[in-house]
């Protein structure tokens, strides 16, 4: 993390200096990161016959994740992706492993 200080006109005006768009360190910021690490070790597990369940299990918990960072953002695309992911993902928790 950088300690430099910028003055607020240079950051503004500068295409060279990296500016987030979102704030860090919020409670939102924290669930998105470990909602990413979720996909990512479900993602990793993919095709691997062995870990198929760890795989929708990881997913399920990344993408439940991922909704609810949609409805703190109130972002509509990001909604019905995620809530469509969970729900399917469920889905398949239910008819491979539960039912």
């Amino acid at each position: 993390m950088s300690t430099q200080k910028f003055d607020p006109k240079e950051l503004k005006n500068s295409k060279r200096i990296y500016k987030s768009a979102t704030p860090k360190y919020t409670v939102d910021w924290y669930i998105k990161w470990v909602a990413s690490i979720f996909v990512l070790g479900g993602i990793s597990m993919r095709g691997i016959p062995q870990f198929a369940m760890y795989d929708i299990v990881f997913s399920f918990i990344g993408v439940s994740l991922w909704l609810i960072v949609s409805f703190l953002w109130k972002d509509r695309a990001l909604i019905v992706l995620n809530a469509a992911g969970v729900v399917l993902l469920f889905r398949t928790l239910l008819m491979e492993y539960i039912l």
